[in-house]
């Protein structure tokens, strides 16, 4: 019970929740590539493709992989992942979850609709990702969620997109706690914003040079910035515990 956990990727078992591309993918080939055996979740028929590429870099390295299809936001089809995963691998020492929706609008012109899908998504899948893994993750296992960086802005115009990652770190608090006696991590990570497509669409000419001025170095984190942050928690820092830890350039701090 009080062993330190095995600091090695190779061999291990990872669900990456949104790994068809983007940081997900990134976090996926990155671990595979050390011989981890990853199961590559997507969401739609659109993503598969995508998701096969993944599958198909890691299996040309030292790591294993399948492709693994499913709507998060319904517990039945969480459920059905982890069972997946387990049965294609036998067992489950880490899971990332890196999927998430954003969007940018004034409280004023939300939808019920807009409200109910950032929080099925942003909040809702998270929370039962981290319930199954808390039930299937091997003792000495990890479990990450990525957030966002302006769940320590004083900004208008992403109410529900911070907010719906804001009940994250909640969770991630108190799961922490109750798996004590396990030497199992859970942590998020929160980046600034990312320098992919997943980005682009919610903002204008004037407000991405804003967000590029808000870092160190005047531009927007890079997937390549957040990955070694991942790959630390999964080896040698696992005794990262119950935090959420900002990765931005300092674009916000707290």
């Amino acid at each position: 019970m009080g062993n330190t956990p095995d600091k090695t990727l190779d061999g291990k078992v990872a669900f990456v929740g949104g790994a068809s591309r983007n940081l997900g993918a990134l976090i996926s080939t990155t671990l595979g590539a050390e011989g981890a055996r990853v199961a590559v979740h997507y969401n739609s028929d659109s993503s598969r493709a995508q998701a096969e590429e993944v599958v198909e870099r890691i299996n040309a390295g030292p790591g294993e992989a399948f492709a693994l299809q499913a709507d998060l936001t319904r517990v039945a089809e969480v459920e059905r992942a982890f069972d997946e995963v387990g049965s294609r691998f036998g067992k489950i020492d880490h899971s990332v979850n890196t999927a998430g929706m954003v969007l940018k609008k004034p409280v004023t012109e939300i939808t019920e609709e807009e409200y109910d899908r950032m929080f099925a998504v942003n909040s809702k899948a998270a929370f039962f990702v981290m319930r199954e893994a808390a039930r299937r993750v091997e003792d000495g296992g990890k479990i990450i969620t990525i957030v966002t960086s302006l769940l320590a802005a004083y900004t208008g115009l992403y109410s529900v997109y911070a907010g719906s990652k804001a009940p994250v770190e909640h969770f991630t608090r108190a799961l922490s706690k109750e798996l004590f006696g396990r030497n199992i991590s859970v942590n998020t990570l929160a980046p600034g914003p990312m320098d992919t497509p997943f980005f682009y669409p919610a903002e204008d000419e004037d407000s991405i040079a804003f967000h590029k001025s808000s870092a160190m170095n005047g531009d927007l984190t890079k997937i390549e910035d957040i990955v070694p942050w991942v790959r630390h928690l999964l080896t040698d820092g696992w005794w990262a515990n119950g935090q959420t830890i900002f990765l931005n350039g300092g674009y916000t701090t707290r």
